[in-house]
C-alpha cells in the first residue's frame, strides 16, 4: 500500500526516569516484542498502493532517540512527562498493529495528558483514526496530522503519513506536496518509501514524467526498491523503450526470487516478449498467468489482447 518498508521508529533513552519505571510493567513485555509505529499503514494502503514504514524491535526503543522534541527541558518533571508521552505513543502503535483500536485510543489520551505538545502522539492518532476508517474518523484524522506537522515541521514521518492519508482521500495534489517534503529529507530513514509513495501519487495525477522521476530517485537511494523497478518497467514499456524495460525487468526477477512471481510481473514479461517477437516465452508466460491467476485483472487484460493482438494493451 502503494509495499515497502520504511523506518519510523520512536526510541527512548535509558536509564528510565522514576516515572517511566512505574510504567514499565504495563508497557514492555520483553525484548523480543516488536513495536510498529506507522508501519500499521501497510494494512490500509490502497490494496498495496502506498507504503508506510517498517517495524523496530522493542529493545531498540530504549537505546537511542532518532526523534527529539524541539525543546530541551531543564525541569525533571517535565522531562518525565515527555518520556511518558513517548512510551504511551509507542504502546499505542503496538495496539494499532494488533487492531486493538480502543486500547490504542486510551494510550494516546494518556500521552496527550502527559505532554500536549508531543507531535508523534498527534501523528499516531491520525494513523489510528485512518485505520478505523469510518467517514467521521477519516475526517478527524486530517486535523491530527496537521497538528503533528504544526508542532514539528521537520517531523518527516508525519509528512509521509499525511501524504499517504491524502492519497487515500484522493487529494493527490496535496499528497504530492507532503510526500515531496519527506522524499527530499536526506537522512530520513523512510525517504525511499516516501519517494515510492510520491511516484504512485503522480501516477494517479496522470503525470507520468514526474512519476518516473520520483521512482528514479528511489532507485538512486536504494537499487533494491521493488516498487520502483516494477513501476518503471511499465513506464518504459509505455514509451516503447524495450531494452531498458527488459533490463529493469530482469533485475526485478532477481529481487523477487523465492517470493513467487506476481500476475503483474507475468504480464510485464508477456508484453516484453511480445514486443521482441519472442513467441515461445510469450506463450509460456501467458500459460503460467492464466493457470495461476485466472481471475486476476492481468489475466483479463491478456485475454482481451489475445482476441485482438493488434490492439494496444489496456
Amino acid at each position: 500500500m502503494m509495499t515497502s518498508k520504511n523506518s519510523c521508529q520512536f526510541k527512548y533513552q535509558t536509564p528510565f526516569s522514576p516515572a517511566i519505571k512505574r510504567l514499565m510493567p504495563t508497557v514492555f513485555y520483553g525484548n523480543k516484542q516488536r513495536a510498529y509505529v506507522a508501519g500499521v499503514l501497510s494494512t490500509l494502503l490502497f490494496s498495496g498502493f502506498l507504503v508506510g514504514c517498517q517495524s523496530t524491535p522493542t529493545n531498540d526503543l530504549i537505546n537511542g532517540t532518532p526523534y527529539q522534541t524541539s525543546t530541551q527541558p531543564n525541569d525533571n518533571r517535565k522531562l518525565d512527562q515527555q518520556e511518558i508521552a513517548r512510551v504511551r505513543t509507542t504502546l499505542a502503535a503496538q495496539y494499532i498493529r494488533k487492531n486493538e483500536l480502543d486500547a490504542a485510543q486510551r494510550q494516546l489520551e494518556k500521552a496527550f495528558a502527559a505532554d500536549s505538545r508531543h507531535a508523534p502522539a498527534y501523528d499516531m492518532m491520525g494513523v489510528l483514526l485512518q485505520q478505523e476508517g469510518s467517514r467521521l474518523n477519516l475526517e478527524k484524522a486530517d486535523q491530527f496530522f496537521k497538528k503533528a506537522i504544526a508542532l514539528d515541521k521537520d517531523f518527516n514521518q508525519a509528512h509521509n503519513n499525511y501524504g499517504v492519508y491524502l492519497s487515500q482521500m484522493k487529494r493527490y495534489k496535496e499528497a504530492a506536496e507532503q510526500l515531496e517534503i519527506a522524499g527530499a529529507a536526506l537522512g530520513y530513514e523512510g525517504r525511499i518509501g516516501a519517494l515510492e509513495n510520491l511516484g504512485r501519487t503522480y501516477l494517479q495525477l496522470n503525470d507520468h514524467p514526474a512519476a518516473a522521476k520520483a521512482f528514479l530517485r528511489a532507485l538512486e537511494g536504494n537499487r533494491n526498491s521493488i516498487i520502483a523497478h516494477i513501476e518503471l518497467v511499465d513506464l518504459l514499456l509505455e514509451q516503447q523503450r524495450i531494452d531498458q524495460a527488459q533490463r529493469l525487468y530482469d533485475e526485478t526477477l532477481v529481487l523477487v526470487e523465492g517470493q513467487g512471481v506476481s500476475p503483474r510481473l507475468l504480464l510485464q514479461g508477456i508484453k516484453l516478449a511480445a514486443a521482441q517477437k519472442n513467441i515461445k516465452t510469450r506463450q509460456q508466460l501467458a500459460q503460467q498467468l492464466l493457470s495461476a491467476y485466472p481471475l486476476s485483472d492481468e489475466a483479463k487484460q491478456l485475454k482481451t489482447w489475445l482476441n485482438n493482438p493488434e490492439a494496444p494493451w489496456k
